[in-house]
């Protein structure tokens, strides 16, 4: 509530270089004894002149906060006020210092909330299951807070809630397994939760106070409140409140990778203040609760990743060995449907459509291919609720609500498509999730806080399982090695061979301009310099022989240039210069070039394994030098950058990762990866052309290799490469 705050405590906005009062709560006068008109221009000194903490005054507790670079780091600052134990909290926020005044429990009470911590910290870490730890933190805090209710509550995709945990008096009815639309915790709320990670209502029959004045200082606005731990709550928030039948609340955000994954939500039917030692006591345990379900969540998702990923690898020996790509997905104990959750699988080749596991008719499977070649560019496409998109799909929901898509052609309608079945779920609200609307004295519409909040239950239909980051990973994988095994086939060319016809013809010409145009007059400057060196060297002072020296040279190195490029232009149609490289001597002389030009990064290049490749040097070394550009230039925001290089020598292939810790891809963007000039959203603030990877791949096509990835966005992308072995290796 702007320019407002709850009633139990002070508020005092002072300017930082003279300590003069610019704004403060209109109860300070409680405080103070002076009106709070009187008091705006004054010191801070004249509002407590007789408070002292540990024999320090008011004004001491202001510069030793100021003095430190985090002020709100030594919260609380304890003082008595009329004889009454009391906490001032700090902050410094938009040029101000920020004083909050707080009453407190008795002082003695912090052994017992050490002990207490403590405790939860132990219980955290015996917990087994999810289930567990849940109940485990919810109980904790409310023997620490002494709520009538504490919940769990936790976020979905789509930001509605759901009650996962709770402890309560044996009194009250059960909210566990209900719930709450997004509507109750509308997207601005959230953002703050993000910010103000305890947020505490006292009591929600007190009227708010307004500070005084009402603008801040020159600004022409009211001062920002957003740090503040006093700050009064949104109206239809308190109506909600009421209408359940709460008087007091307290919240305590739970944080996954930087975002919200849920609440801890105290309720209490009386008025309620909890001091903030013990909200911080509580805070603690919901960040050890939000680091406990992090670690849970990151060992979970390997450990599928290493599952999938071999059954991955099986897939593909399968393929190579049969020679025969629908064989080798779906002939075999491992099979396609062994690198996901899917319960069906359809392969779409040649003309015809194979299925394995429960899977719509391959008529309409073929339907759904025509709707994703009308609606998807992607060359991998994912949803949850095929039927809510597709016309049509609801007549096979119960085994095609879930859709995982990999293009192979688009021209020869050739996909894989994984299907996952309805998920039909009976959620439980806390009452009717829409929100009623109201018409005003004005005849305004007004959205109004739910009133009633009785068991509302709800038949979702049409949506399944969603799919996992590591699933779509995987999925893109099994599509380069399937592309792989594509491109060493014959009948892949008479889809290429009129675009190789134009692309040759373009590739001749260029060649020629090459080889003529700049060739002559290059051999022109290189003669003459030659001439005039030889033949006036006794007139020509060292100053000019060293420059006519230096224009023969560079004649040379672009000359070796011309023939690079001519060399590299007719890759598509003469044999590699392959041979093993050396690749740790390669990648070392990248690593040296590359820190020389990042020196005033903190940049960590790690290379470790560094098997050999059989390859052209020339192209192999863009490949990684592309790819390491790349990982240094999208991890320029983080302090340190970290790129890891490492190789592992496979029986049939070589294959290269490349880690970074940079901005990361959104996967459902993952189709767009190694197509020409395409770039992603989140790296238009980069300097690039969208060409590096178009052409990074068609290397590795010429070497018979592959590329694939995976990433989190915001944490890590992984680069793979693969390199086959020489026949005589293997």
């Amino acid at each position: 509530m702007p320019g407002r705050i709850q009633a139990h405590g002070f508020l005092v906005v002072i300017r930082p270089d003279d300590f003069v009062i610019v704004q403060a709560s209109e109860n300070t006068h409680i405080l103070s004894g002076i009106p709070v008109q009187e008091l705006i221009g004054k010191r801070v000194d004249a509002l407590l002149a007789n408070t002292n903490v540990n024999g320090s005054s008011l004004l001491e507790i202001i510069n030793v906060a100021l003095r430190n670079r985090q002020p709100d780091s030594l919260n609380p600052y304890r003082l008595e006020i009329n004889n009454e134990p009391a906490n001032i909290i700090l902050h410094v926020h938009d040029g101000a210092l920020v004083l909050e005044f707080e009453p407190t429990d008795d002082l003695s009470n912090g052994f017992l909330l050490q002990q207490r911590v403590a405790q939860a910290l132990a219980d955290v870490q015996a917990s087994r299951t999810m289930d567990e730890l849940l109940n485990s933190a919810a109980r904790k805090v409310k023997d620490l807070t002494g709520y009538d209710r504490v919940m769990i509550y936790r976020f979905s995709e789509d930001w509605h809630g759901h009650v996962v945990a709770e402890e309560k008096e044996d009194h009250l009815e059960p909210f566990l397994g209900l719930h709450y639309p997004a509507s109750d915790i509308p997207r601005q709320a959230r953002e703050l939760y993000k910010i103000n990670l305890v947020r505490c209502i006292t009591d929600v029959n007190q009227e708010s106070i307004p500070i005084y004045p009402v603008l801040y200082a020159d600004r022409k606005k009211p001062f920002d409140l957003t740090h503040s731990v006093l700050r009064a709550v949104s109206p239809i928030h308190i109506e909600y409140l009421k209408n359940m039948g709460v008087q007091s609340s307290m919240s305590i955000s739970l944080m996954y990778r930087g975002e919200l994954w849920g609440l801890i939500a105290c309720h209490h039917y009386s008025p309620r203040f909890i001091d903030y030692p013990t909200r911080m006591s509580a805070k603690f345990i919901a960040q050890l609760l939000s680091a406990s379900l992090e670690f849970r969540k990151n060992e979970d998702d390997l450990a599928f990743w290493r599952q999938i990923r071999n059954q991955e690898q099986v897939l593909q020996e399968q393929m190579l060995r049969d020679w025969d790509i629908k064989k080798g997905l779906l002939d075999h104990p491992v099979t396609a449907l062994d690198i996901n959750s899917a319960i069906g699988v359809a392969v779409s080749l040649n003309g015809e459509v194979h299925t394995l596991g429960k899977t719509p008719s391959p008529e309409q499977v073929k339907d759904i291919i025509e709707w994703i070649k009308l609606t998807s560019t992607d060359t991998i496409l994912q949803t949850s609720q095929l039927p809510n998109l597709m016309q049509g799909a609801e007549t096979y929901r119960e085994v095609a609500s879930g859709l995982l898509v990999i293009e192979l052609s688009r021209e020869l309608d050739e996909y894989i498509l994984w299907f996952k079945p309805e998920r039909i779920t009976q959620v439980d609200w806390a009452g009717n999730p829409d929100k009623p609307v109201t018409v005003d004295a004005s005849g305004e519409a007004r959205i109004s806080p739910r009133k009633s909040f009785e068991k509302w239950t709800q038949e979702v239909r049409n949506q399944s399982e969603p799919w996992r980051e590591v699933e779509i990973a995987t999925a893109l994988k099994l599509r380069e090695d399937i592309l792989q095994i594509i491109n060493q086939k014959a009948n892949h060319i008479r889809i290429l061979n009129e675009q190789l016809r134009v692309a040759y013809e373009e590739l001749d010409a260029f060649s020629y301009t090459v080889s003529h145009d700049l060739r002559t007059p290059l051999s022109s400057v290189k003669s003459y310099s030659e001439i005039i060196l030889e033949e006036y060297s006794d007139e020509l002072n060292d100053d000019v022989q060293d420059l006519l020296n230096k224009i023969i040279a560079a004649s040379d190195r672009m000359t070796s240039l011309i023939r690079n490029i001519l060399h590299y232009s007719r890759m598509g149609r003469t044999e590699l210069n392959a041979q093993m490289l050396d690749m740790a001597s390669m990648l070392t002389i990248l690593r040296e070039e590359i820190v020389a030009t990042e020196k005033s990064r903190a940049l960590q290049l790690i290379i470790k394994n560094t098997p050999p490749v059989y390859g052209d040097h020339t192209m192999v070394l863009q490949i990684f030098s592309n790819l390491l550009s790349n990982a240094v230039k999208y991890t320029r925001d983080k302090q340190p950058a970290i790129v890891i290089v490492d190789g592992i020598e496979h029986d049939r292939e070589v294959t290269y990762s490349v880690q970074d810790n940079g901005i990361g891809i959104d996967m459902r963007q993952a189709g767009k990866m190694f197509e020409l000039f395409k770039r992603l959203e989140n790296a238009q603030d980069y300097e690039g052309s969208g060409v590096g990877l178009a052409i990074l791949k068609r290397i590795l096509g010429r070497h018979n290799g592959k590329v694939w990835f995976d990433s989190e966005p915001n944490r890590q992308t992984t680069f793979y490469v693969s390199f086959p072995k020489p026949v005589q290796s293997q």
